[in-house]
């Protein structure tokens, strides 16, 4: 889909222009304003203008007293962020609220004093996030518009002018498969050209339904999504990986570390895997470094060639095209290609690169310097006693290193261990799991994980001096047409809707052409089924002069497109989803032999459906068709699938949902020793049935919203459950309301539960719910999702 909040979006549809609407009533917008048309300047990303944590300002602190010496300001933002500063402005993302009203998002405060300009903060919803690990990704600002990009926990990908207006944003989660853990480790939007992109572990539709760490890139002015990468591997982990780019030969490239333990390379206009190199058993969150021909990366996992934890490689960059592996896979990098290897593990910091001289914080919280050029380990200083999650920055001879327990560092390296100076050391409040950042004399770090984190401005009171010109951007001349791009990537519209398609031209190298304005018109499109499709599907629409009509009548539907223009192809795909009334049975379904096992008949489940594959068939239970959740792949057991689209609000959604099991007598009585947890998802508030607590619960994220009523139920019994969420347009508050009775009986006239929430939830895609631990299905049948006017 292009963008649920495209101010101006060709395509013309209702669902989009509410949420854009909601949207920007929902940020606060300040009279002060800085014009998009003025030169950008400042600390526009995490690492800085050369991707490496180095800064080339002089004149900065060597000493700090929080609250005296060298303190400017303290702002009560908490927060695990690296702020980024522009044009005399500060953009980090943190946290406000407590309880069930926290909410993340982004701040802006002027560089100067510290004053809050304006803020747009949003709920988490459906997310595993816990222990305040929010606000973990970094803002990134474009250094030709001044506009600001953000990565919330909940999945929000967002645009922001700099005064605050939302340009557009899309809801990862409901509409890309968008997963959370945990941890809260979001990744870090990057700016390359004309693209925004991000890191994300997803299970979406179709090809993208199997879970795995992609890479989407958006069109940073429109929000269309330009491509979206595919990996064969399962993730071990989410990742917070940051893209790096630089140029290999004529063809614009990335390089990240994965979720799944892979170090990858990406064609950055195109999204095709170029190399990829398997570093260890488990997930990478590091971003590499650019030296020399190599890169260099670190891990704290377990290496594949032994049992040692922790990593750090140099690895020599190929400098043409590689030859494809088995049936066209991607070419993948060996140990004969490693320059050298370092043994210091480190999972999460960042290096940074000072001349030959790579600078580290380990999980064991020491300092370590590590020769560029041989791999060999220099010198190693401890700091501390706390794993690492943050990284340092290099300035002015300095580095300023923060550690988890609150401790920040000013150490001026040497060449031993005994010429390194300690010049700083000082507590904060609340923990340190970001990077610092600075700019125009003042560095800047933020606190988190607490309540009581801050954002800190330390700098000498008397400087008055600007950061350095960010660089230009290296340039290529692109060659003749060879290819399209064709845009948007994933559509997703709603039936009678209409949709504008683009095409965009590139080389044989995926660099971008001029776009004339009349491809896609002229382009000769045609629905296409890839010879590789589990389901052979085709969308209920047609394209005429570059627009796809998505039929009237409300089917789900998906499939890809294909146009051809001057011999030359480009393929996209998209789904046309109902809106309500929304009404779901499986009786109609066809089903057949599984490839696994012949003896169980199944189908796929509907393709639209976003997370829904591997997850979820279509299996017969008690003499009727119904939706199975499957229990053969652990890492699915748990399943949260979305069957309409993010904008959607005021309905109420009600299904038939069975729980396997067992009952055993204990002491005389009849107990559930054995079952599920089944339920449905409504206004991104979930309602379902706890098999082990025997009640019905309502919340959005665990420790944000949880309430529970008590409710007898049974292993192989039919019940029904219906949710409903109730707004106070004046006020915003809500109520959620949720009950469950069994099926065949009469609906009971009150709601089992009823909770109250101050800001609510005001829409999101209506979705199921199942979770089948100890390889106990679930079952949901009967699905309506109805209108509630």
């Amino acid at each position: 889909m292009s963008t649920f909040a495209t101010k101006n979006q060709a395509a013309v549809c209702g669902f989009k222009t509410f949420l854009f609407v909601a949207l920007v009533a929902s940020a606060a917008v300040p009279t002060a304003s800085v014009s998009g048309a003025d030169k950008v300047e400042g600390w526009l990303n995490w690492r800085g203008p050369h991707q490496d944590g180095v800064s080339e300002e002089k004149n900065l602190p060597d000493t700090w007293t929080p609250g005296g010496e060298n303190s400017l300001w303290t702002a009560d933002i908490p927060g695990q962020c690296a702020p980024v500063i522009a044009n005399g402005r500060v953009y980090t993302m943190g946290f406000k609220g407590d309880g069930a009203d926290m909410q993340e998002g982004l701040f802006c405060l002027d560089a100067a004093t510290g004053k809050t300009l304006w803020d747009s903060c949003f709920n988490d919803f459906l997310s595993d996030t816990i222990y305040l690990r929010y606000a973990s990704s970094s803002p990134v600002v474009d250094s030709e518009s001044g506009n600001i990009y953000t990565l919330g926990s909940q999945g929000f990908v967002t645009a922001y002018s700099p005064e605050g207006k939302i340009l557009w944003q899309h809801s990862m989660m409901e509409q890309f498969g968008f997963l959370t853990f945990p941890n809260g480790r979001t990744g870090r939007p990057a700016i390359d050209g004309p693209l925004l992109i991000l890191s994300a572990i997803t299970a979406n539709w179709g090809a993208s339904g199997p879970a795995a760490n992609r890479f989407y890139a958006f069109d940073k002015t429109t929000g269309e999504l330009v491509y979206a990468t595919n990996t064969p591997n399962r993730p071990r982990d989410n990742s917070s990986s940051t893209p790096v780019f630089a140029w290999s030969g004529n063809k614009r490239v990335f390089y990240a570390d994965g979720g799944d333990g892979f170090v990858y390379c990406y064609n950055a206009r195109t999204g095709e895997m170029l190399w990829n190199f398997h570093a260890c058993r488990k997930g990478m969150s590091g971003t590499a470094l650019l030296y020399k021909g190599n890169l260099i990366f670190q891990h704290g996992s377990e290496n594949l060639d032994g049992a040692v934890i922790g990593r750090m490689v140099a690895l020599k960059l190929p400098t043409g095209d590689l030859k494809p592996g088995a049936d066209g896979a991607a070419p993948e990098l060996k140990k004969e290609d490693e320059v050298w290897r370092c043994d210091v593990s480190s999972n999460f910091s960042s290096p940074v690169l000072v001349g030959n001289r790579v600078y580290l914080t380990d999980d064991t919280a020491r300092l370590c310097a590590i020769d560029a050029d041989t791999g060999k380990l220099l010198w190693r200083i401890p700091l501390s006693v706390e794993v690492v999650f943050s990284t340092p920055l290099y300035a002015d001879g300095k580095l300023y290193v923060p550690v988890l327990d609150g401790t920040f560092y000013i150490i001026k390296p040497g060449d031993t261990v005994e010429t390194t100076q300690i010049l700083s050391k000082v507590r904060l409040d609340g923990k340190l799991c970001s990077g610092p950042a600075v700019c125009d004399g003042r560095v800047y770090i933020q606190t988190g994980l607490q309540p009581d984190g801050k954002l800190y401005c330390i700098g000498k009171k008397d400087v008055n001096q600007k950061a350095p010109a960010w660089p230009a951007p290296e340039k290529r001349e692109a060659g003749m047409l060879a290819r399209y791009v064709a845009t948007p990537a994933d559509i997703l519209m709603h039936p009678g809707e209409t949709q504008k398609l683009n095409l965009i031209p590139a080389d044989k190298d995926g660099n971008y052409l001029p776009v004339k304005g009349d491809e896609a018109q002229k382009a000769a499109w045609a629905r296409f089924i890839p010879p590789t499709a589990k389901v052979k599907s085709e969308i209920n629409g047609n394209v005429e002069a570059g627009e796809l009509k998505a039929e009237a009548k409300p089917i789900p539907s998906a499939g890809a497109l294909k146009a051809e223009l001057d011999g030359k192809i480009g393929v996209t795909r998209g789904r046309i989803m109902p809106g309500l009334p929304l009404k779901v049975d499986f009786s109609n379904t066809v089903l057949i032999p599984s490839p696994d096992d012949p003896a169980v008949k199944f189908a796929f489940p509907p393709l639209p459906w976003t997370g829904a594959r591997f997850r979820w068939e279509i299996r017969e239970k008690d003499g009727s068709k119904c939706f199975y959740k499957t229990v053969d792949n652990k890492l699915f057991q748990r399943a949260m699938t979305f069957i309409g689209t993010p904008e959607m609000k005021d309905y109420t959604i009600q299904a038939d949902v069975l729980s396997d099991g067992v009952v055993r007598k204990i002491g005389g009585k009849e107990k559930v020793v054995k079952i599920s947890e089944v339920g449905v998802v409504c206004n991104r508030y979930i309602v379902k049935l706890m098999g082990g607590m025997q009640t019905l619960e309502i919340d959005s994220n665990y420790e944000r919203l949880t309430a529970t009523a008590p409710f007898e139920w049974k292993p192989n019994v039919w019940y029904t459950i219906k949710a409903r969420v109730d707004i106070d347009a004046a006020t915003g508050a809500g109520v959620v309301r949720g009950k469950a009775w069994k099926r065949g009986d009469p609906e009971p006239e009150k709601w089992t539960l009823e909770v109250p929430h101050k800001t609510a939830h005001k829409n999101g895609s209506p979705g199921l719910f199942g979770f089948s631990p100890q390889d106990v299905p679930v079952y949901v049948d009967n699905i309506s999702v109805i209108g509630n006017k």
